[in-house]
């Protein structure tokens, strides 16, 4: 893998990384896919929305459908059908997000199975062959995402922990070597919840092993946004000039703009996807709830500034009455409307950093998203 800075706006930055499945271009925002669907939209869609990158989980492609599987099918891009770059994460969110299903020890972190109670051990080590059998292109180390709010020495301890298991990662990569004949990369991941000596400690310790790119987690988790976006500045300072940066589970249009601002070259989030199976799309004019009676008779198409197939096709009338009877299709074509609008959000960004024009286009985006559809 192959970072290149090509740009930048203030702090905004806009680059390519470069992959064997094929170029990245940063800032990208990349469709969750964690059990090797993005769900209600299929790769054939994926491709023609642009997406550039998605997303698997170590935790969930480990128990359904399992290595076995994985491994004989050649690994997920196979399996899937996905010829284009693919990232997961290492399961260090479901420590926070399944905190009653698992006990975390020195050595690693026991889960029960969410799907059947039967109990299972990820190790950095362990976590790294996962990866390593599912094959995607960046592989996350293993971590905890503490919560909010958090005591500072809970958070100092997490991090040491985090930071150990990180090098442990890395120092297990580098005596094994890919399955499928393409690279993988291997990222770190900043912690320290909203405290700057914490993450100054996580950063200036992992910075000093080469990784190939790092990662900001244990935001989006409950803290105000003000506090995120000063913990992402802060952070970002820290890390090299060179190498990516992955801003983790972020998040809304106006989280992503900001980040941007700050820094950040990656984001991933499955707001665009399950928000849009709920009835509320992200448009240029702010959020739509389609359930809203107010579009029963209305001929426009969701989004008028939209060129997706959702919005060249159908009006709002039509899909309102999609989610009014539950027709499938219904979370198809929100799920494609709002995947396409975060694609262009991010290739926007893109456009306006090369040509220094970031900070009033992302004013101008800000007003608009403001003046929302009741």
């Amino acid at each position: 893998m192959n970072f290149t800075l090509l740009h930048t706006d203030s702090r905004a930055r806009a680059g390519i990384l470069q992959t064997d499945h094929g170029a990245i271009e940063t800032p990208i925002f990349m469709p969750v896919g964690t059990q090797g669907s993005v769900k209600a939209v299929e790769q054939r869609e994926l491709h023609e929305l642009g997406a550039q990158i998605i997303l698997g989980n170590t935790y969930h492609l480990y128990l359904r459908p399992g290595c076995e599987v994985l491994r004989s099918m050649g690994g997920l891009h196979a399996f899937m059908h996905w010829e284009k770059p693919i990232l997961t994460d290492s399961g260090g969110y479901q420590v926070f997000s399944l905190s009653e299903l698992r006990k975390i020890s020195r050595d690693g972190v026991t889960f029960k199975s969410h799907l059947d109670g039967s109990s299972h051990f990820f190790s950095p080590k362990s976590v790294m062959d996962i990866e390593r059998i599912i094959g995607s292109d960046i592989m996350m180390v293993l971590d905890e995402c503490t919560p909010y709010p958090c005591e500072p020495a809970y958070a100092r301890k997490s991090n040491d922990m985090t930071v150990r298991w990180a090098v442990e990662c890395l120092s297990h990569t580098r005596q094994s070597s890919p399955l499928y004949g393409h690279s993988q990369a291997l990222f770190a991941i900043v912690q320290g919840s909203v405290y700057k000596d914490i993450r100054a400690e996580s950063a200036d310790a992992l910075t000093a092993r080469e990784f190939d790119g790092y990662a900001v987690g244990g935001l989006a988790v409950g803290e105000p946004a003000e506090i995120m976006y000063d913990i992402t500045e802060f952070t970002t300072a820290r890390l090299p000039v060179n190498k990516p940066r992955y801003l983790m589970g972020v998040g809304t249009p106006e989280n992503i703009l900001e980040s941007i601002e700050r820094g950040i070259d990656m984001f991933d989030c499955v707001m665009p996807t399950r928000n849009g199976r709920n009835a509320m799309l992200f448009t240029s004019r702010g959020r739509m709830n389609m359930k809203n009676a107010r579009w029963k008779t209305d001929p426009l198409p969701p989004d008028e500034a939209c060129a997706c197939y959702t919005c060249t096709t159908f009006s709002r009338a039509y899909l309102r009455h999609l989610f009014q009877v539950s027709e499938i299709l219904a979370l198809q074509l929100a799920s494609i409307h709002n995947l396409t609008f975060y694609l262009w959000l991010a290739r926007e960004a893109r456009k306006h950093i090369l040509t220094d024009t970031f900070a009033q286009w992302k004013k101008e985006m800000l007003y608009m998203f403001q003046q929302a559809h009741a």
